[in-house]
């Protein structure tokens, strides 16, 4: 989403356009890549032995948490970090 955005950036589109760009492109990919292993590793928690069974919860819920801090966190945290007016350089506020 970050590589996606700051190359919307650089060809001069805003913050709300780069993101939106992302989204259609990189976005779905994403989504469906860990809708897929998500899937796959959440049937592991049907397993009988007790340490597949929790890496399936674990590993399910982490897919997912990974899916939204992609898609939502990331973007929002670049919102944070650019600066008013800056369009290609990502610095931390002062």
């Amino acid at each position: 989403i970050f590589a996606r955005m700051n190359e919307a950036l650089k060809q001069g589109r805003t913050l709300s356009e780069s993101y939106f760009i992302a989204l259609k492109t990189t976005g779905i990919a994403i989504f469906y890549t860990a809708l897929t292993l998500a899937a796959g590793v959440a049937t592991w928690m049907f397993s009988d032995l007790k340490f597949q069974a929790d890496m399936g919860i674990m590993l399910t819920f982490m897919f997912v948490v990974n899916m939204v801090a992609a898609i939502v966190f990331l973007p929002a945290l670049c919102r944070w970090l650019l600066r008013p007016g800056e369009k290609d350089t990502w610095v931390a506020p002062v």
